[in-house]
């Protein structure tokens, strides 16, 4: 699983940060993943490798500007790139009526691809494709967010031995069961995918965050995967000035919650503009985050950069590219 960062300032860019957006791709597929979409993401997308061709889904965290603002120039963009294929955007509700009121309010009309949107914040929500898994954690924020718990899918052989002791005939039943489907054979009996085919690797797993207060909430998500991206947007002493109204995390929060899971990776996004790349910034800089969390988390501990990526191998170690 690679990631990569097309933003990583919270609320307004800054000089050298974009505010959010999120690449994910498996290995070296071409398609693709977005998760957020800020403004400017399509103009990132251009010094990178991923091409809004490939783009196969979208999952918006919530509805705040910094996380959403690009996806209609994104998406028109794609419209008059040439795009056919259909995309699917997963988000919690407004997103669907910002986009299409932006398209009818900017003459954007008669798309050549079929833009389909999915409810994120319904119970039922689960995304797969031959990819990935993704379900939805609600979060604490001043408005509906959501994270994204993306688990791979893959591949899978079949026991050819075992299909032929279970009395499946070779043949289109031995490819549903590869693909994960139960049968039943002529005289009724009910055979499980589960009995006859294993991985080929175990699945890699991410937690990937919106805006949250409570990192808590991920507990579960975290207890069965190996990375989480999450914001960072304060540190303690900052967040005690400006107070808890705006509803985000310090990097001892998400530390703690890390910590507390026992998980192997964690990759820290979405900094206040307070936090500056300069090393000689008279104020705060972004180390400031990372020593913080440091102190309670004995991980793996990364801060993201802007169109910088990381590579989840498939024997879980996770490397800045």
């Amino acid at each position: 699983m690679r990631f990569t960062f097309l933003g990583t300032s919270a609320g307004t860019p800054t000089a050298s940060r974009n505010v959010t957006a999120l690449a994910m791709a498996m290995d070296d597929q071409k398609e693709w993943y977005l998760f957020d979409c800020g403004e400017g993401t399509q103009h990132r997308l251009l010094k990178c490798r991923y091409s809004s061709a490939k783009l196969k889904t979208i999952f918006i965290t919530h509805v705040h500007g910094d996380h959403c603002y690009g996806l209609p120039g994104l998406i028109a963009s794609a419209n008059m790139s040439g795009r056919k294929a259909p995309l699917t955007v997963c988000a919690p509700d407004g997103i669907e009526q910002y986009v299409r009121n932006t398209f009818a309010l900017t003459d954007v009309h008669n798309l050549r691809f079929p833009l389909n949107f999915v409810r994120s914040d319904q119970d039922d929500f689960h995304y797969r494709d031959e990819h990935i898994s993704v379900n939805a954690v609600a979060m604490s924020h001043r408005v509906p967010c959501f994270a994204y718990h993306a688990t791979e899918i893959p591949p899978y052989h079949i026991n050819e031995n075992k299909l032929t002791e279970l009395g499946v005939p070779r043949g289109p039943l031995w490819h549903e069961l590869q693909q994960g489907n139960d049968v039943s054979l002529e005289n009724g009996t009910r055979i499980k995918a589960e009995q006859v085919r294993t991985a080929g690797w175990t699945p890699r797993s991410a937690v990937i965050g919106g805006d949250n207060d409570k990192p808590e909430l991920l507990l579960k998500a975290l207890k069965q995967s190996d990375l989480l991206i999450h914001e960072a947007t304060f540190t303690e002493d900052v967040l005690a000035r400006v107070g808890p109204q705006y509803m985000h995390s310090t990097a001892a929060m998400v530390a703690k919650t890390a910590e507390k899971a026992e998980l192997k990776h964690l990759i820290l996004t979405h900094f206040s503009q307070r936090y500056r790349m300069d090393k000689g910034a008279k104020e705060h800089t972004v180390k400031d985050l990372y020593d913080e969390a440091r102190q309670d988390y004995q991980g793996n501990l990364a801060l993201a950069e802007d169109m910088q990526s990381y590579q989840l191998e498939k024997d879980k170690s996770l490397s800045k590219l």
